[in-house]
């Protein structure tokens, strides 16, 4: 595909979204920007969020995963399933309770000033780093399609794609998310529908015969219950899944500001039930292209040299699937990086902002020309951390963004757990230092695991383990006195 084209496919689509923020961003108070007004349809922020829930690194890695971890990842999404369960029946109604604008105002409530801190920062940390390796790539397939045939550098098409958030972010935050989070969904969904079935005409196979095709392939085994040394065993992900869920949806401020945009709890709930069930579907979709992009790669012999995170870019790109799939392609990764990146930006902004600006607490005239500057200073600092992942990245990337989770939310997880399921009341300023010696101890025993542990490797569920140690240094720290 020619860059020229490629461009004309990113300014139609960045136009359509300019066009939505100019129609819901009219107006640019802060109350709109952090929380819509509470004026948000449910079944709108449901379809939304399920494009920011897969986002650019399940339109790409899941299907190149297939090919080392076959349909396995399902044994995750059944894991999200119940954590969002736990999200819609436990964390959401405290959130409506307490009229929270900032999550992490929970955490100041029931512990103090220094964990509330805490809380609000690894927040900060998570999200930088998530939505970094989301933007990456989009700009890995901004650079291949457009700015490496003009012999721009790599740096170039990062720079472009955060200020392309920006651009359409800016005044009305999530007021105007909620609505383009639903084109940039549509999108996603319609690119990975269409390419299923070019693959499936491309081969000569019917409906039936693709199903049986990918049912009898090597990709296809879900379940896992043989090695429990294995990551790829049914429990260990299971649980890992309920526990990212409870943690990167539930304990996330991006995540969370969306549902806290509806009108109430009853509608919150309802959004969270159907988003749920249609993100399981969305998932065996992904999980069916990358068995059909690897049949396809194996029938056709192209270079399958370029699998995992390359496979999906490199078929499409290079027009072996047809200029319809190439364009959808397109489209759907920056739908899918954006519809996830633009509410994380968002949600940085808000965060800081409310956490550490006080805009709630000791509101100002001029917050709303300070929440632009920070909204500019976060715009900056992912563009920063993207350059910085592209020179250390060796891993798939899927793989990385819940490795690093598993350090960054632990204590997110182990605060809320703690402060929930105890009325223990802890000794504030030490929770920083639990905070951080958690994620160490972390470390060292997934570092050592198979040596300690007669062959047992610590995987996703370092999640889990992170959140009891912390939660063990909290009750270390704790006295048997009543939370005020």
């Amino acid at each position: 595909m020619s860059p020229s084209i490629a461009i004309g496919i990113i300014a139609a689509y960045f136009l359509a979204l300019i066009i939505i923020s100019f129609l819901t961003g009219k107006d640019d108070s802060n109350a709109a920007f952090f929380v819509g007004k509470k004026e948000s349809p449910w079944y709108v922020v449901a379809f939304g969020m399920i494009g920011a829930s897969l986002s650019g690194v399940t339109f790409i890695s899941v299907p190149g995963w297939v090919a080392t971890s076959q349909f396995s990842y399902m044994q995750m999404v059944l894991g999200y399933l119940a954590g969002y369960a736990v999200v819609a029946t436990v964390l959401l109604p405290l959130y409506y309770r307490l009229n929270l604008t900032s999550i992490y105002g929970y955490l100041e409530q029931r512990f103090g000033f220094w964990s509330y801190k805490t809380g609000a920062f690894y927040f900060l940390l998570s999200r930088v780093i998530g939505a970094s390796f989301r933007l990456y790539l989009v700009a890995i397939a901004l650079h291949i399609a457009v700015f490496e045939p003009l012999d721009l550098p790599f740096w170039a098409a990062v720079l472009v794609a955060v200020l392309l958030i920006w651009v359409y972010t800016f005044r009305s935050g999530i007021k105007t998310i909620i609505w383009t989070d639903t084109l940039q969904t549509a999108s996603m969904l319609l690119a990975v529908i269409v390419t299923i079935f070019v693959i499936k005409d491309a081969m000569g196979w019917g409906m039936g015969e693709m199903v049986t095709a990918i049912q009898g392939s090597d990709y296809s085994k879900w379940f896992f219950f043989d090695d429990v040394n294995d990551n790829k065993y049914f429990f260990k992900q299971f649980l890992a899944g309920m526990f990212i869920t409870i943690s990167m949806t539930g304990l996330d401020q991006d995540m969370m500001q969306k549902n806290l945009s509806c009108k109430n709890l009853k509608e919150a709930q309802k959004n969270m039930l159907w988003f749920s069930i249609v993100l399981v579907g969305a998932n065996v979709l992904f999980l069916s292209l990358g068995a059909l992009l690897y049949l396809f790669a194996g029938e056709t012999g192209f270079d399958p040299t370029s699998g995992g995170d390359q496979l999906y870019p490199a078929l499409a790109l290079s027009g072996e699937l047809g200029w319809t799939a190439a364009v959808l392609f397109i489209v759907g990764l920056v739908a899918a990086a954006y519809s996830s990146a633009d509410s994380a930006l968002t949600a940085l902004t808000t965060s800081f902002c409310v956490d550490f600006l006080g805009m709630e607490s000791n509101p100002k005239d001029s917050d709303k020309r300070t929440r632009k500057w920070v909204h500019i200073g976060f715009t900056l600092l992912l563009f920063g951390v993207i350059m910085l992942f592209q020179s250390l990245n060796d891993d798939s990337v899927i793989a990385e963004l819940f490795k690093v989770a598993g350090f960054t939310y632990g204590p997110l997880l182990g605060l809320y757990a703690f402060g929930l399921f105890t009325k223990r009341k802890v000794m504030d300023r030490a929770v920083p230092f639990i905070a951080v010696a958690a994620p160490i101890v972390c470390y060292v025993l997934q570092s050592f695991s198979e040596a300690w542990f007669n062959g047992y490797k610590i995987g996703f569920e370092l999640l889990l383990i992170n959140g009891v140690i912390t939660a063990i240094g909290l009750l270390a720290f704790s006295s048997r006195s009543s939370a005020s």
